[in-house]
This record gives structure tokens, sequence and C-alpha cells, in this order.
């Protein structure tokens, strides 16, 4: 398997991000007066997951700001599952419903704790590495256009 070469290519973040687009629809359905509430906290944790590990993914210079995104995304999973534990006891979604988010929350915090584990291999150079010198592979750019 390839290196991932966005944060958009890593499976976490696609999962992620799934999982907040289906937070946002179940989320469409709860009651009006969780809208300032219970729907805003779950939609900006779910929404956070994925933008720390975009976060992350910027920041893989220095292996301790990228495992604290990775951590802080790791508590944003943490927090929309206790968000949907709200959900359910306010019983604006099914059991069945509940149980595919919240699994689908668990495979995310594996997966950022074992990013969190294996930091070295996201974080690809030292931090006393200096940029300027690395020099790209035929099909690489480090500048766009865009």
């Amino acid at each position: 398997m390839a290196a991932a070469r966005s944060f958009r290519e890593l499976k976490v973040y696609q999962a992620a991000r799934d999982a907040a687009r289906l937070v946002f629809d179940f989320s469409k359905h709860f009651p009006r007066e969780e809208q300032y509430s219970l729907t805003d906290q779950i939609r900006r944790s779910s929404r956070a997951v994925k933008a720390l590990l975009a976060e992350a993914w910027a920041r893989r210079r220095y292996k301790a700001a990228f495992v604290n995104k990775i951590d802080e995304a790791l508590g944003e999973a943490y927090e929309t599952q206790s968000w949907l534990d709200d959900a359910l006891d306010g019983q604006y979604f099914s059991t069945q419903e509940f149980e595919n988010l919240d699994r689908r929350y668990d495979a995310i915090g594996g997966m950022l704790s074992r990013m969190i584990d294996r930091a070295d291999d996201f974080c690809k150079y030292s931090p006393g590495t200096d940029y300027r010198s690395i020099t790209c592979k035929d099909d690489e750019f480090l500048f766009t256009d865009y």
C-alpha cells in the first residue's frame, strides 16, 4: 500500500467524514429546542474529528504537535459518542441508528489511537530537517498554482 499523500487519503479521515455526514443527517430530525444545544454540539464535535486530522497532517514536521492534534481528534470522537448517548436518551433516533454511529466512532477512535502509537510512521522527517533541501520526485510538486 502506498503512503498517503494527503490527509484525504487517510482511511480514518474518510471514516470520520462519512460519520460526520451521518451525524448531520440524523441531527436534522432533532427537536427544534435542541438546535442550539445537542444539535450544535454533536455536529461540531463530529466535524472536529476530521478537521483535527487535517490539521495534524499539516503539523507532521513535529511529532509532538502531530500527536497532540490526533489526541484532540480522539477526544472529539469520544465527545461525539457522549452526545450520541444523549440523543439516544432523548429518543431522537433508534437504537439501531445509535449502534451504527457508535460502532463507527469506536472504529475511528481505534484508528486514531494506532496513529498516536505509530506517529513516527506519519512524521516523515526529523524535527531538524531543512525543508529547503528536500528534492521532489518527478511526479511531485512542492508548490502548485491553485
